[in-house]
């Protein structure tokens, strides 16, 4: 059952059946394509073609150019969508010659990042599976085993070397993402090195082999803060496509019998700030928080118990 942050997570919805028996078919894609009634969502350098700042542009397929890659994303279920429920929709990765040519205006191609939040469930959906599986064709050109070239196959879901038949999965990078109060329920934020200087988020880090979720947050925590906390508790998830990453969210509590010294590590994390919920509204104005798509942001008005307007 998902948690009730994860129903408010705008990249975790959806309104697709993914049909994954379909991908098997030999031919699938050129079949597909060759349907009237099936719909192509255009994506190029990680960004999806835009019918509006509201709604993705899906296009017959005649009026596509042949990309090199195409991925099947499913059937859609959106009874209040254009399209009627059942429609097959497939991803066209085009390259920069291809988008130029289908749209040469780059404002019409939307980041997911900046329009994730204005996104029907369905087309949130859709976005966030066609630009995962597209930032993975992008790094796996080439076989790990033996720097072959790899070709698509199975509708887009597997990359194959020709010559002995090993196949390549898409793979995604689990991160833990955390909430650390005190015994005051006060907030901990981070600055990262990368950001402006006065912008503040919580603190994450990748899950390492061999080690539970609740490891890594204990881990990552202590690593990029010196605080030490106990009682990790999951409160939902979120895929982060950029490139492949899911976000696992948690809430955390810090150790009163050891918590360590409040310090940043001083390479990804500069600065640290612990928050009440009124002092964070009283900085609103100084203070930048993660974007309304992110589960930081999720999790930061969780803990506030309000949405914060900036």
């Amino acid at each position: 059952m998902p948690s009730p942050l994860s129903s408010r997570l705008p990249l975790s919805r959806q309104a697709v059946d993914r049909d994954y028996l379909t991908r098997d078919r030999v031919d699938v894609v050129p079949e597909l394509l060759a349907d009237p009634s099936t719909r192509v969502l255009p994506l190029w350098r990680g960004r999806t073609l835009m019918a509006g700042s509201d709604r993705l542009a899906l296009l017959p397929a005649s009026a596509v150019p042949a990309a090199r890659d195409h991925v099947y994303l499913g059937r859609s279920q959106a009874a209040d969508a254009a399209e009627p429920v059942g429609t097959p929709i497939v991803a066209a990765l085009l390259d920069d010659e291809q988008a130029t040519a289908l749209e040469p205006s780059d404002d019409a191609w939307g980041s997911l990042r900046m329009f994730g939040t204005t996104l029907s469930d369905r087309d949130a959906g859709l976005a966030v599976e066609a630009i995962a599986v597209a930032n993975w064709h992008d790094s796996h050109r080439f076989s790990p085993r033996t720097g072959r070239p790899l070709v698509t196959d199975k509708a887009g879901w597997v990359r194959r070397d020709a010559d002995d038949g090993h196949e390549v999965f898409p793979r995604t990078d689990p991160a833990i993402i955390v909430g650390v109060v005190d015994a005051d329920d006060r907030l901990l934020l981070g600055s990262n090195a990368l950001w402006e200087n006065n912008r503040y988020s919580l603190l994450a880090g990748f899950v390492e082999p061999g080690e539970s979720l609740e490891q890594a947050v204990q881990r990552e925590i202590f690593e990029e803060s010196g605080i030490k906390v106990v009682d990790p508790v999951y409160l939902g998830s979120q895929p982060w496509p950029f490139p492949a990453s899911l976000m696992l969210g948690f809430r955390a509590t810090v150790d009163v019998d050891d918590p360590g010294t409040l310090e940043p590590d001083g390479a990804e994390i500069l600065d640290l700030r612990w928050f009440s919920r009124d002092e964070l509204a009283a900085s609103l104005d100084d203070v930048i928080l993660p974007g309304r798509t992110s589960i930081a942001r999720a999790i930061i008005e969780d803990w506030f118990g309000a949405p914060l307007d900036q």
